[in-house]
């Protein structure tokens, strides 16, 4: 510069370079923050930091690690792994179970299965509201099965299995609400704690049995139903409905039950979506070779040595 040249005047403040690098180191800032809000914290990994800095530094007690260090993964948590099974050939073969279909088929049929027993209780109680006031007969449901409680006091004489002939027109009465449609039909003996012994009866288990086959007979011989939706069975004491603690719970727990159960159709809808997999599988489902081809399930190779 020369001497007569006039010297040119420094601008005052910070230089302009300032502005762009905080501009920089803000925009840094913002970036590890985001990225520490959306981390998560490893108890695992971070133990084992510690311990890597107790022996860089010697402050840090010595922490055991007994587990292996890992991250978690959203595809981990979302969906679980296939397993592979093993074949002869160099092939992969897969398949999927559509069974949205069935599944909500089941659901509407359990549901119409509810109101359609619920309904059926409703009639009973109907025809039979004179033996339930007098306390000889008494109707439950729970979901799709319907039980009737036939009483001791007004069925059967006391150890005795053969049903009183007053009683008939009773059984008339709930057979002619039961058919085949109903459902399966369950009829079981119960009897209360207090043993019996004579040249009829062993046990409480040979009388419950008997009156309960004494009221399927019945059953069968006034309804149209199949024989083969019937089930007899005897429990004695075993499933009481209250304690035996007094003669009013212990006439409680002497009787007969009719369950009419429904719903097998259910059973079946929910299966049939793994059978219908387990057979497209078998004929025709996809195989993809190792070279990455796609092919019918139903080829066969050879054998890899």
């Amino acid at each position: 510069m020369s001497a007569g040249a006039p010297e040119k005047p420094e601008a005052a403040g910070v230089p302009a370079w300032v502005m762009t690098f905080a501009d920089l180191m803000t925009l840094l800032m913002c970036f590890f923050v985001l990225l520490l809000s959306f981390s998560e914290m490893d108890v695992a990994k971070f133990k084992q930091l510690s311990g890597s800095m107790k022996e860089a530094f010697g402050v840090q007690s010595e922490i055991d690690v007994r587990t292996i260090p890992k991250g978690t993964s959203v595809v981990a948590q979302e969906f679980s792994p296939g397993k592979p099974e093993p074949t002869a050939v160099n092939a992969i073969r897969q398949f999927t179970i559509d069974s949205n279909r069935n599944t909500l088929d089941a659901l509407s049929r359990e549901l119409q299965e509810i109101e359609e027993t619920r309904e059926h209780a409703r009639r009973l109680r109907m025809a039979l509201k004179e033996e339930i006031e007098k306390g000889s007969v008494s109707i439950q449901t729970e979901g799709m099965k319907v039980i009737v409680h036939i009483m001791e006091n007004a069925s059967f004489d006391s150890g005795y299995a053969d049903v009183r002939p007053e009683f008939l027109p009773v059984l008339q009465e709930i057979a002619e609400l039961i058919d085949n449609n109903s459902g399966e039909i369950t009829v079981s003996g119960h009897t209360d704690n207090v043993p019996i012994s004579n040249e009829r009866f062993r046990s409480n288990w040979d009388l419950s049995t008997s009156r309960a086959v004494s009221v399927a007979h019945e059953l069968l011989r006034r309804a149209s139903i199949d024989p083969e939706n019937v089930i007899v069975t005897g429990h004695a004491d075993t499933r009481p409905r209250a304690d035996n603690e007094t003669p009013e719970n212990r006439a409680k727990n002497r009787r007969v039950d009719v369950s009419i159960v429904r719903g097998k159709e259910i059973d079946q809808l929910r299966s049939m979506s793994i059978a219908e997999a387990l057979q497209s599988s078998e004929l025709g489902a996809p195989v993809v070779n190792a070279e990455g081809a796609a092919t019918s399930a139903t080829e066969t190779k050879e054998p890899q040595p």
